[in-house]
């Protein structure tokens, strides 16, 4: 298998900053416990801040499993065009 290594600084960083948004979840997690109830109290703005982590917890994710994958040489088939007929 050939590991390639333009991809591999990436999937480290993303991989990193992926870990460190799940630490500080769970680290802040009575925080945003609060932030639910608040919003349930009629502070409507805090309802932004769990949709905010979840997109970026996605987005960095996502990131650090494309460049992982693209490391270890697995790419998305490519797909065939349909012959036409003639």
């Amino acid at each position: 298998m050939k590991i390639d290594r333009t991809s591999l600084p990436r999937a480290v960083a993303f991989g990193v900053a992926s870990l460190l948004l799940f630490v500080s979840i769970f680290a802040f997690a009575d925080e945003l416990v609060e932030m639910a109830r608040r919003t349930r109290q009629g502070e409507k703005i805090y309802f932004l801040v769990p949709i905010s982590v979840a997109f970026l917890v996605s987005f960095v994710h996502g990131a650090f499993t494309h460049h992982f994958w693209e490391t270890l040489g697995l790419k998305p088939a490519k797909k065939l065009q349909p012959k036409k007929d003639t």
